[in-house]
């Protein structure tokens, strides 16, 4: 491809559309299913079809440990594995910005790549469609995960019980934090990775081990906090945690003490909400820590029969308080 830019032909659909398919994404992406016709041909899954889309807008799209095509990828990834589905395959749509760098667009579509194939997924068909300058912010991606059920039955918000344990998958709040960093609107220096990754393979691990997975729950745009409130109302329970059990780096703590803001409502990007049955709490935490991006799993709270529909926290002085629900938009927006 002989141009630097994405240029609004390149989206009409001729041969300077042809050339940016071939170069980029099927190069990249390459497979035997992917396709260059309308639609992809798959094979027949070998359990119930279990899918999920959505929309990645974020900015800036490049930050510490990933990008917007790292961050596509795993969204739609942990969605399906929530549901105790092994994900399969994967569509992308992507809205690219008149003027957004190729060599950039490269970068992406790598990371899509590499992404997809550590979590044994393959990238099946995909859109491109180029906007005008200022009509869009530089790339947004549309990915669609299609998966198989592993499980008899689906976890699901609504299955949470009395007595069960409060598992998260790792330290919380470090992609929100990274990508507030990355904007470098606030003068802040701080070593901060965002957590984002996909996690098809820790929750196969809890899958074939037996554990009864009552709920699983991808703690991402609103945070764990926001995941604990949605369970607390759908199973109609309360939900108690301690303060000194949940992982936060130091860091993250300092982010958060400087602009007023809650550890437990920063986005996560490779973390999950894992409620079972407590006696198979420590079996859950030992078998996640097996992973590299689950080695900071820990039992965090369990769920209680009184306070129904509110979340509340154990202090390290031993009181007990509400943890505010979340309402309107958590601030600052990260996309």
């Amino acid at each position: 491809m002989n141009r630097e830019t994405i240029t609004l032909a390149m989206g009409a659909g001729g041969k300077q559309t042809a050339e940016l398919i071939r170069e980029v994404f099927q190069d990249k992406l390459k497979n035997e299913l992917f396709t260059e016709n309308d639609g992809a041909i798959l094979p027949e899954l070998s359990g119930r079809p279990v899918m999920s889309t959505d929309g990645f807008i974020v900015s800036p799209p490049f930050f510490s440990g990933g990008n917007i095509g790292k961050l596509s990828v795993c969204g739609s990834i942990n969605d399906v594995a929530c549901m105790g589905a092994r994900p399969r395959y994967l569509s992308a749509a992507f809205v690219l910005e008149e003027g957004f760098l190729v060599a950039k667009l490269e970068e992406i579509v790598s990371a899509m790549a590499e992404t997809a194939g550590e979590a044994g997924v393959r990238v099946v068909c995909g859109d491109t469609k180029v906007a005008g300058k200022g009509q869009v912010d530089g790339c947004f991606i549309t990915t669609t995960c299609l998966g198989e059920m592993v499980v008899q039955e689906a976890p699901a918000g609504a299955r949470a019980e009395e007595g069960d344990a409060v598992i998260v998958t790792g330290d919380i709040g470090r992609h929100r934090a990274a990508i507030l960093l990355a904007r470098d609107a606030y003068g802040i220096e701080a070593d901060i990775t965002s957590d984002c990754a996909p996690l098809w393979k820790p929750v196969e691990a809890l899958c074939q081990a037996g554990i009864p997975l009552h709920v699983i729950r991808d703690a991402t745009r609103g945070g764990v906090g926001t995941v604990l409130y949605e369970i607390a109302h759908q199973s109609s329970v309360g939900v108690q945690l301690e303060r000194e059990a949940i992982p936060v780096q130091p860091a993250v703590h300092g982010i958060c003490d400087l602009l007023g803001l809650d550890p437990l409502y920063l986005a996560c990007e490779g973390r999950l909400v894992v409620v079972v049955p407590e006696s198979e709490a420590e079996r859950t935490v030992e078998i996640l820590r097996a992973f590299p991006d689950c080695t900071g799993a820990a039992r965090i709270g369990k769920i209680t029969g009184g306070n129904t529909g509110r979340v509340t926290l154990l202090t390290e002085i031993g009181t007990q308080t509400y943890l505010p629900e979340p309402g309107n938009e958590l601030l600052p927006r990260i996309c």
